[in-house]
């Protein structure tokens, strides 16, 4: 089931599938909830899956000429508690993981447990502003094509580039449709938002961090050193993976989620 609903006067799309355990599930950037769709429903085979349109991405209309992380936080807390929903289990792709960080830090009794998929929990560095700031000025030139050119098979692990041609097809389509005005208020979210790396280390929600060994844009040897992992969380690495494992290694990442909800469970 896919529909709107309303927050604030502005339109918000989401999906809800399958019955039980409540998993919600956050695209990254230039990415809708139609990225999740084949593993969407794969999981909700077992499990409640709801997967949202970020404001500003896919049909969520967008609220303002820049977004906050804190501020997309709060929005999606808002659709779940139209939505009845007491208590899930949170997967943040991307920058998905970033308002997954923040929920953690804000909301955190929502959360059951919590996963960052191909994140990271740093804020941005000055040369990842400056790309960001270019990429704005490439969209305010009618230019958003170019981006999605080099930016979503970039997101794929080299070695996986032919295998999943349809796949890359379809991600360049869903951010192509993204608007302009969404485009650039969630870059300057991303470009903004706080560093959380200890707010991480300290949390005691059980916390899943799943890494791609391939991954172009969040390196594994020089990234993952850096981050301090609470006491209660597990590390899954994608040995074939580079930012989109779940689709790159599908089962192996449906694998890791659901034994990660299921051995939760088993404490509450």
């Amino acid at each position: 089931m896919k529909r709107f609903l309303n927050n604030k006067d502005k339109k918000l799309y989401y999906s809800d599938l399958g019955k039980g355990t409540v998993i919600v599930l956050l695209h990254g950037y230039l990415e809708s909830l139609e990225i999740w769709e084949e593993f969407a429903l794969k999981l909700s085979k077992s499990y409640r899956v709801i997967s949202f349109d970020i404001p500003g991405h896919g049909k969520s209309e967008t609220f303002a000429e820049v977004h906050t992380i804190e501020f997309l936080t709060a929005t999606i807390y808002n659709l779940l508690k139209e939505l009845n929903i007491e208590k899930c289990f949170m997967i943040g792709h991307s920058m998905g993981g970033y308002i997954t960080l923040m929920f953690n830090k804000i909301f955190p009794e929502i959360l059951s447990g919590f996963s960052l998929f191909h994140s990271h929990p740093f804020a941005d560095t000055e040369e990842t502003k400056k790309k960001r700031l270019r990429e704005i000025e490439f969209v305010k030139a009618g230019k958003k094509d170019l981006i999605a050119t080099f930016n979503i098979p970039n997101a794929f692990a080299t070695d996986n580039l032919s295998r999943f041609q349809n796949e890359i097809e379809k991600a360049k389509n869903i951010a192509l449709q993204t608007s302009e005005k969404g485009i650039i208020a969630n870059l300057f979210a991303m470009m903004n938002r706080s560093d959380l790396s200890e707010s991480l280390s300290k949390t005691k929600i059980p916390f899943l961090f799943i890494v791609g060994k391939k991954d172009n844009y969040i390196d594994y040897n020089s990234v993952l050193p850096k981050i301090k992992l609470p006491k209660n969380s597990e590390l899954k690495v994608l040995e074939n993976s580079g930012h989109m494992g779940f689709i790159e290694e599908m089962e192996v990442s449906l694998r890791m989620i659901e034994e990660f909800v299921k051995n939760t469970e088993k404490y509450f």
